[in-house]
């Protein structure tokens, strides 16, 4: 399966993955480094919620396993990484095409790894702006994941 954790693989892999198909979730690019991508959720009639806005339940997934696989991709096979919690602050109805983007900077990745070093657990945050097209904060999603040296791996 190395084949399909190459980023263009890994892309279309999560395009046809049924929770983000079958919700209008798509992501859209997927850096090589796996330091970067960009999620947009489409508006369809079906997809909206007695409101006429973009369901909430919808925006969630579309940051479900963004950080997961930006950590597993840019640390190694070192590296256990998991989705631990999250929680999800909306700010104005979600109307049209929604954007999220996600970024993995040298810092963090450096934090992680001097946390883990030692084989201990560490729990980093991260918080996801859904936008609309003119840029508006729709949600914030704050996302807690746990990342820990494989076994082989720890001193």
């Amino acid at each position: 399966m190395k084949w399909a954790f190459k980023p263009g693989v890994m892309r279309h892999l999560l395009n046809f993955w049924p929770p983000f198909w079958f919700n209008g979730i798509k992501v859209a690019v997927l850096a090589t480094d796996y330091r970067y991508a960009k999620v947009e959720l489409s508006d369809r009639p079906w997809r909206r919620n007695i409101n006429g806005t973009q369901f909430g339940g919808s925006m969630f997934a579309m940051t479900d396993p963004i950080y997961p696989l930006l950590l597993m991709g840019a640390m190694g096979k070192t590296y256990m990484v998991w989705d631990k919690k999250a929680d999800i602050d909306f700010i104005r109805p979600g109307r049209g095409t929604l954007i999220a983007e996600f970024w993995l900077h040298d810092a963090t990745i450096n934090e992680i790894k001097a946390a883990t070093d030692d084989g201990q657990k560490y729990f980093p945050q991260f918080l996801v702006l859904v936008k609309d097209k003119a840029g508006e904060v729709v949600c914030e999603v704050n996302r807690t994941v746990y990342i820990r040296k494989k076994p082989q791996h720890r001193e």
